[in-house]
């Protein structure tokens, strides 16, 4: 780990008791701040997504997943039905800044460690609690996934062409602004407590966040009488923009143009066909889908480099589409320094991103892979005296 000596969350204790997605990566963001990170977890297995693979790569025994979002924590085991290890556990609490848990509505109280009873021994605590979709409702016990809480937000039908039916994102997008949405509101709290001295119970769900997510154009369909969003037919990119707002297939690859007045993009393209568009916005959207067709027929004449020659020095929003090995290779990613090495003892070697904030200019760095099940489990029952 680089000197942490100025970074904001320095001398912070995070104990994390969830598994998966959303509440290990919202730890992830906290220990990126500074936070020390005590992550529980079960001797037997550990957290699930040691075993969720994206690929069938497997590093150290465990996934790929599990080592980018748990990089850097330490590994308490605790077996949850032990009462020594539960009175342990409620030990370290006492000392703790923050506990992180997602476990399904009810198991927590099934514990002992909801929000009030852990409250009663450590008044300063912030306690964050990530659900599938809150507290109560007929989708309290449903499993709370990302594929399924994508389902009930209604955000899949936003994605792909009119006619397509749902389309869901590739990306576990639910947990992941959760888990951001948890750790926004845990730094609040902590704020708070500066000032009172007293800590607080902070709750979100996949479901809530993706609500958020949708905000805008939710807002948008609130208000102008609750129609459904209609995706475009063809190169759909935003289910409410017009033309010429999409992906288009050049010559050697793929151009993405955004927010462009059509008479414009006519001029620049040399396309007469678009002339009885030209003075008609309305047409942008009530006909999109035959601009965009007439579009994209001209910018497949020529390669991405050369409509980005007219098109830049004009200040026409665009830009080539990146796989994941052209943006490795541009100067853009490079000059941000996203990428780090983590290291085990067992010879376990990651190469995975950093974290997106830079604070007083210098973006935190950390050496320590994700661990092996209770790797600290000795050291901090010593510390604590657990």
């Amino acid at each position: 780990m680089t000197s942490d000596t100025e970074l904001p969350l320095t001398g912070l204790l995070v104990v994390d008791m969830s598994q998966f997605l959303s509440g290990p990566y919202c730890s992830l963001r906290l220990m990126d701040l500074g936070a020390r990170v005590i992550k529980i977890e079960r001797p037997d297995g550990g957290d699930l997504s040691r075993r969720l693979y994206l690929s069938d790569t497997e590093i150290g025994g465990d996934s790929t997943i599990f080592h980018a979002i748990n990089r850097a924590k330490e590994s308490l085991a605790i077996d949850l039905k032990n009462p020594d290890d539960l009175s342990a556990l409620r030990k370290l609490l006492r000392q703790a800044d923050v506990l992180i848990q997602n476990f399904r509505p009810g198991v927590i109280e099934r514990l002992g460690l909801d929000y009030e009873t852990v409250s009663a021994i450590n008044p300063r605590l912030v306690y964050a609690s990530i659900s599938g979709y809150g507290e109560e409702g007929p989708w309290v016990k449903r499993p709370g996934q990302d594929l399924l809480a994508q389902s009930r937000s209604g955000v899949m039908w936003l994605n792909g062409d009119e006619g397509q039916g749902p389309v869901p994102f590739g990306l576990a997008i639910a947990d992941m602004l959760a888990g951001a949405a948890a750790a926004q509101g845990i730094l609040a709290a902590l704020v708070r407590r500066g000032i009172t001295g007293k800590g607080g119970h902070v709750e979100t769900s996949l479901l809530e966040a993706l609500v958020d997510l949708q905000f805008e154009v939710l807002t948008t369909h609130l208000n102008d009488g609750r129609r459904l969003p209609k995706r475009s037919g063809f190169r759909s990119a935003h289910a409410y923009l017009a033309a010429p707002y999409g992906v288009y297939p050049a010559a050697d690859g793929y151009l993405a143009i955004a927010m462009v007045p059509i008479p414009k993009l006519a001029d620049l393209l040399e396309m007469e066909e678009l002339a009885p568009y030209r003075d008609d916005p309305k047409s942008w959207f009530t006909e999109r889908d035959a601009i965009k067709e007439k579009i994209a027929a001209r910018i497949a004449g020529k390669t991405v480099e050369e409509w980005l020659a007219i098109l830049e020095p004009a200040d026409i929003w665009c830009a080539k589409v990146l796989d994941w090995n052209e943006l490795m290779e541009s100067e853009g990613f490079k000059v941000l320094d996203m990428l780090q090495t983590v290291n085990r003892e067992d010879d376990v070697s990651i190469l995975t991103t950093r974290s997106p904030l830079r604070i007083d200019g210098v973006r935190p760095s950390f050496t320590r892979a994700a661990p092996k099940i209770g790797e600290q489990s000795a050291k901090i029952r010593e510390e604590f005296g657990l």
